[in-house]
């Protein structure tokens, strides 16, 4: 698994903020309704990526959730690095403590490039590029008519 359950909804809820436009600050509410994210869940979620900075919020008439950067420059290691963290994309594939090129574990030399492609895929991935795709897949989903 690349990422969590949590990172998951945060990307799919991020990507829908995306489609809204930057301008336009969106509740909390409407994402969990939209995306089919439990709203409790998405809303600790979206606390997470305020504090992270990757959103700003306001609250009373016209509040809500809106993007704090420009969607390219918010890359899936970003999210997922306050979502989930990334310190298992450093850690020892068995969990051992010395796990090295020197101290290779027996799962070392096929970890390590497994690794270094999600890591590559994950800093290289863009929020708008999500968003895009997200949009694509919706619409080839829908029924024609």
């Amino acid at each position: 698994m690349i990422y969590s359950s949590a990172c998951e909804y945060a990307i799919r809820a991020l990507s829908y903020l995306v489609e809204r436009g930057p301008e336009n600050r969106v509740l909390a509410r409407e994402v969990a309704e939209s995306e089919n994210i439990p709203g409790p869940f998405l809303g600790k979620v979206f606390q997470t990526l305020v504090k992270g900075g990757i959103l700003t919020s306001a609250k009373g008439p016209g509040g809500g959730f809106s993007l704090a950067r420009d969607p390219k420059d918010i890359s899936l290691m970003n999210i997922r690095a306050i979502v989930d963290g990334v310190a298992d994309l450093e850690e020892c594939a068995v969990g051992l403590d010395e796990c090295s090129d020197d101290q290779p574990c027996p799962l070392h030399e096929s970890w390590k490039p497994v690794r270094a492609r999600i890591r590559s895929y994950l800093e290289n991935t863009n929020l708008a590029q999500m968003a895009t795709a997200t949009r694509k897949k919706r619409e080839l989903a829908k029924p024609k008519k």
